[in-house]
């Protein structure tokens, strides 16, 4: 019951952020515009849900699953390498975005840590590392809502990346609410309060997405001034 359209449309969606921002870095040749912050921390998510790696060879790996782990985990430290330390991307997000990203990303990891404490689903590492990584990619993008609405003005790429990223969560949530639906005993109080977090985070996006493709395809997302 766990597999459905929504859950491969939230998968593939999410596939499809990181190829937009990988396309959008490369093409432009620039990392202007986003958080290196916000990618750290996702990196920071994807290294803690997928320790599990460590028994990827085991009788019950899904290959499936496993391409879609290590993708994550590689790609996400790949564009954490070019916007630290690879030219030009390096001096393009130095001189163009780094004065507007200076969010602490303690004070998101500091409270996941404490909230994967007191609320994970078993006593081991792997589930207390997995509960942390649920928390925090809640509140990953918030550092780059902070660069965007400091910009104002967003690229058509990168809005298509955000675009993206915020539709593999509420493809999540519909496969959460299909499973709810044939599955009356399937319950997960962590992945659904994480997952709603992270949906109303995007909703000022999303509405000003909107807005602006109404009007046309190539048209910037602008968002109001912090």
């Amino acid at each position: 019951m766990g597999w459905n359209i929504f859950r491969y449309l939230g998968d593939f969606s999410h596939l499809a952020s990181f190829l937009v921002l990988l396309y959008t870095i490369r093409k432009r040749e620039s990392a202007a515009g986003l958080s290196l912050i916000t990618q750290q921390l996702y990196a920071l998510v994807f290294i803690c849900r997928y320790l599990d790696l460590v028994y990827m060879f085991s009788s019950h790996a899904i290959l499936y699953n496993t391409i879609f782990k290590i993708f994550y985990i590689t790609v996400s430290a790949y564009i954490v390498y070019l916007i630290r330390y690879k030219e030009p991307y390096k001096s393009s997000y130095n001189r163009n975005t780094r004065d507007k990203d200076g969010f602490v990303s303690l004070y998101l990891i500091v409270p996941c840590i404490i909230l994967a404490i007191l609320k994970h689903n078993s006593n081991t590492f792997l589930e207390l590392s997995w509960a942390f990584s649920i928390y925090l990619e809640a509140v990953a993008i918030f550092p780059q809502l902070i660069v965007l609405h400091r910009m104002q003005k967003i690229e058509n790429l990168t809005t298509y990346y955000i675009f993206f990223l915020g539709l593999y969560k509420v493809f999540y949530v519909l496969n959460w609410i299909w499973r709810m639906i044939h599955d009356p005993n399937y319950t997960d109080w962590i992945v659904w309060i994480a997952g709603f977090v992270q949906v109303l985070l995007y909703i000022d996006f999303f509405i000003n997405f909107y807005k602006a493709k109404k009007e046309g395809m190539d048209k910037d997302v602008l968002l109001g001034g912090i």
